[in-house]
């Protein structure tokens, strides 16, 4: 059981009707009975709300909490509470005991700790010592190794150079080689194509020739043949000119030989006509038609000018 010391500082007020209130609902009798009630209860909370061993390091907090509890509950009445102090904490005896050997216990193991603080602290010094010694160690074989690779990386700087001055010589010459390959080359090209050029143009100026040639000769005999055909067309106009003249000759020559035939013939039948009528003795007339065809018989010709 723990017991608690309490000291209470309060007022009847602060005004008239506080007072009222604190006379007629409370009174003076019964306000022993209202403090112990409310602090008992309000000290029965602070135990049962922490462990023991906190008891004695709430006194303060708990004096606040108080004060605003015993206020809350006492105002209704016209009593004001002022001022709370917890004087004194008693715990029981086994409790007691129980808490120094507790306390004991925890400054022997603050002293360990603190011990302990001091080995980890002299471990850390010593193992900071040893890190920088090891870290000047590493310091130096990294220092060596950053030289022996400069001394690499310039090693290799020159190895690359030559490498590559090799490689430039022999890529200048091998592109002399192939310069004069190429060129020997475009020059096989070059005269190779010159030959077939000129052969071709031979070949060409050849059959220009030939072709030619020939199209004069085919003029020529066109010429020729065309002259021919001109000369028999004139030869054919001519003949066909005289066989025309002759013709119209002819017919012109017809017409008067048929004229002088036909004079002819009637000077003859005249002349017939005329010995008929000169001859003495009996005169023999015949007419129509048999008088006709006597005279046609004595002048056959006389038929064809009478058609």
């Amino acid at each position: 059981m723990v017991n608690v010391d309490l000291s209470l500082t309060f007022r009847i007020g602060p005004d008239i009707d506080a007072a009222r209130n604190f006379v007629y609902r409370l009174g003076a009798g019964r306000l022993n009975d209202l403090l112990c009630s409310v602090t008992e209860e309000s000290i029965r909370g602070l135990v049962y709300s922490v462990t023991h061993d906190k008891v004695n390091d709430l006194r303060e907090d708990f004096a606040l909490g108080m004060l605003s509890t015993l206020n809350q509950k006492t105002a209704q009445y016209g009593i004001q509470i002022m001022n709370v102090k917890i004087t004194e904490v008693i715990l029981p005896r086994e409790l007691w005991q129980r808490l120094e050997r507790t306390t004991a216990f925890k400054t022997k193991l603050d002293e360990q700790e603190k011990t302990h603080e001091n080995r980890v602290k002299q471990l850390n010094d010593s193992h900071f010592t040893t890190i920088q010694t090891i870290e000047k160690e590493n310091a130096r074989a990294v220092q060596n190794i950053k030289a022996a690779q400069k001394r690499f990386e310039i090693q290799r700087r020159e190895n690359e150079d030559k490498a590559s001055g090799d490689a430039r010589v022999k890529e200048v010459t091998a592109a002399s080689n192939a310069d004069v390959a190429m060129r020997a080359a475009l020059g096989n090209e070059k005269a190779s194509m010159t030959m077939a050029r000129q052969s071709a143009e031979a070949i060409l100026k050849k059959v220009e020739v030939d072709c030619h040639k020939m199209k004069v000769d085919a003029q020529q005999k066109a010429r020729v043949d065309v002259k021919e055909s001109q000369a028999q067309l004139k030869v054919s106009e001519s003949n066909a000119e005289a066989m025309l003249a002759k013709a119209e000759a002819e017919e012109l020559g017809a017409k008067e030989l048929a004229e002088k035939r036909k004079y002819d013939l009637e000077w003859t039948r005249i002349d017939v006509l005329k010995k008929f009528a000169e001859k003495e003795g009996r005169k023999l007339f015949i007419t129509g038609s048999k008088g006709q065809g006597i005279m046609q018989d004595l002048v056959p010709a006389s038929k064809s000018f009478t058609t």
